[in-house]
């Protein structure tokens, strides 16, 4: 079974209803980035952020995967899937993909500000008086700006090992996200779909760009795999 690894950004989770932080009136809800998304706002404001990803997780459990999500998962029929994904939600789970990385961490955890392998699953308000067993406070299980990026060395693994390689709903912004199809082999297919693509610069690889939102590019996405297949 050939293997298929996917990059997904916040565009393919935006037809569910989770607006993303580069909308003029997005996620970020009029708060600089480096407040509620960075070591120094928690240093400086830990309720502010609390606050801030308490309302996102409300605001996750409320939305459903939409197509783009459920034709991911119904290609696993026919290919060996991997996601990587830029985004904290858990739609990709939720509409029955199993092979999830994400590489900026899951919105329902939290872990502790101590031991990073202290992780639990969180879909409740977060607040300043939980903390571990050992009385450290609990952080949302997010990667922020300026921190490390913990699973980018097995997301460059899979994408080594791809045979088809797709980009849906990413603006390539973000590094080192962004740079993760640039370590496919120069024979692997890749798959852009975005309303909006970016510029692809310096890729050696056949390369299709599908302009159109998740849902309407995965569709065609999925005949033109059958057919490669």
């Amino acid at each position: 079974m050939k293997k298929l690894v996917v990059l997904t950004g916040a565009g393919i989770s935006a037809e569910s209803g989770i607006k993303t932080f580069r909308d003029a009136d997005g996620l970020w809800e009029g708060h600089d980035i480096m407040e509620v998304a960075s070591p120094i706002g928690w240093k400086k404001n830990p309720e502010l952020v609390l606050d801030f990803y308490n309302k996102r997780r409300k605001q996750l459990l409320e939305v459903n995967p939409n197509q783009g999500h459920f034709i991911l998962a119904e290609l696993a029929s026919h290919f060996d899937v991997h996601i990587i994904t830029q985004n904290v939600d858990n739609l990709h789970e939720k509409a029955g993909s199993k092979n999830v990385l994400h590489l900026h961490g899951e919105l329902l955890k939290v872990r502790s500000t101590k031991d990073e392998k202290y992780i639990l699953d969180w879909q409740d308000d977060l607040l300043s008086n939980h903390t571990d067993p050992n009385g450290f406070p609990l952080r949302p299980h997010i990667v922020w700006f300026g921190e490390d990026v913990p699973a980018i060395e097995e997301a460059i693994d899979l994408a080594e090992q791809a045979d088809f390689f797709v980009v849906v709903g990413t603006s390539l912004q973000v590094y080192p996200a962004a740079g993760i199809m640039h370590y496919t082999k120069p024979e692997t297919p890749v798959f852009y779909i975005d309303p909006n693509p970016a510029s692809v610069l310096e890729l050696a690889n056949p390369l299709e760009i599908i302009p159109m939102s998740g849902s309407e590019g995965m569709a065609i996405l999925k005949q033109r795999l059958l057919d490669l297949k």
